[in-house]
């Protein structure tokens, strides 16, 4: 118990580190080059109009364009982009159908987007997000300033159910407590890669260079994919703070919410094997401290409040609820080991969906699948 205190004591002291280190956006200012906003969606329509009015309100990007692919949506998605495309010539509409065989959906709309853009940066953005007017040109000035080829500034989570909130925040606590900022931005190595596709800023030329969206096609966490293809390019890039910049609600209700973990989680962890060494890792550091702070035992009311002071500057850097969500730590560790398992269960019976398709990675062992080509190649069309 004492070696889980003081390890969890350690994570805590460097959150407070990465807190300090994480890169910023500079001021608002005017980005000279073209940039590409890139959007792929599918049934979309209760996000679209409000995710278009907020990138078409961008200040300081004079050379802008929004390409939307709509990936075979049937709840109304395309009649809205097609309204959009005809008030405002800044909206590219694209439309396609099921992605073709080793493709998942996603990066396939990715892939066709980012073939027809005609940006120096591309940068790609859910329907779930809300950008601030001046986010998208600070993101491209952060990205410019830093040298980098690709930064993900990851934006403020809005978490409002309780099951939001015991899980959402554990995102951003994530990357800030154990991945190491500084070094991760400079390292090739795949295993120090984070960012997130709900807002990813890239440059037009590392993204071809990497294979773009080709390169990770069968790949369900297709941000964190594409980040390690620009690191095996020789390009560099890092999470970084997107809290002023943008905000987004992923999963309004619980049964969204599990849909969306058990699609990735598993694919997170690679095989059942380094799933429950993952999650018996987080249990062994925050879970078994708090049981036995329970019992009264010190060295677990240490572990457990350095657990609770973790979460509360990764609240406190990342726009998060500082009180009182911190102090279920644990229970949102032991929400996440739940996720995990709902996960591989419904991916060993085949039963992994997302939005009316099945999700198989090709490059999954645990699954029947098309396996890789040895050069990434473009979507047909």
């Amino acid at each position: 118990m004492r070696s889980a205190a003081l390890a969890a004591v350690g994570i805590a002291v460097h959150t407070a580190v990465n807190a300090r280190l994480l890169r910023t956006a500079p001021p608002a200012g005017t980005v000279t080059e073209a940039v590409s906003v890139l959007l792929p969606v599918r049934d979309e329509a209760a996000h679209l109009d409000d995710c278009l009015a907020a990138l078409l309100a961008t200040t300081g990007v004079p050379r802008l364009e929004i390409v939307v692919y709509d990936d075979g949506s049937t709840d109304g998605t395309d009649r809205l982009l097609a309204a959009w495309a005809r008030r405002d010539r800044r909206v590219v509409a694209l439309r396609g159908e099921a992605p073709p065989s080793g493709w998942l959906g996603k990066p396939h709309a990715c892939a066709r987007a980012a073939a027809v853009a005609r940006g120096s940066v591309f940068v790609f953005v859910d329907a779930d997000v809300r950008l601030a007017p001046d986010g998208l040109a600070r993101a491209v000035l952060l990205l410019r300033a830093s040298g980098l080829d690709l930064v993900s500034p990851y934006p403020r989570q809005e978490a409002l159910g309780v099951a939001e909130r015991l899980v959402q925040p554990l995102l951003s606590w994530l990357w800030l407590a154990l991945l190491p900022l500084r070094v991760a931005e400079r390292s090739p190595r795949p295993s120090l890669s984070a960012a997130g596709g709900q807002f990813l800023c890239v440059d037009a030329v590392a993204y071809r260079r990497a294979g773009g969206h080709a390169a990770v096609r069968d790949q369900i966490i297709e941000d964190v994919a594409l980040l390690r293809a620009v690191k095996r390019a020789g390009g560099r890039g890092v999470v970084v703070d997107g809290t002023p910049l943008a905000a987004n609600r992923m999963y309004p209700d619980w049964p969204s919410l599990r849909d969306g973990y058990a699609k990735s989680l598993a694919a997170a962890g690679g095989s059942p094997a380094a799933s429950a060494a993952q999650v018996g890792l987080l249990g062994w550091l925050y879970v078994l401290p708090a049981l036995a702070a329970l019992r009264g035992r010190p060295a677990g009311v240490i572990g457990y409040l350095a657990g609770v002071v973790s979460r509360t500057i990764a609240a406190h850097r990342t726009g998060g609820r500082r009180w009182p969500d911190p102090l279920a730590h644990p229970v949102s560790i032991g929400l996440l080991g739940y996720l995990t398992a709902v996960s591989w269960w419904r991916r060993r019976r085949g039963q992994a969906t997302w939005k009316g398709r099945p999700v198989i990675a090709s490059t999954d062992r645990w699954m029947a699948g098309v396996h890789p080509r040895e050069r990434p190649e473009q979507p047909p069309g």
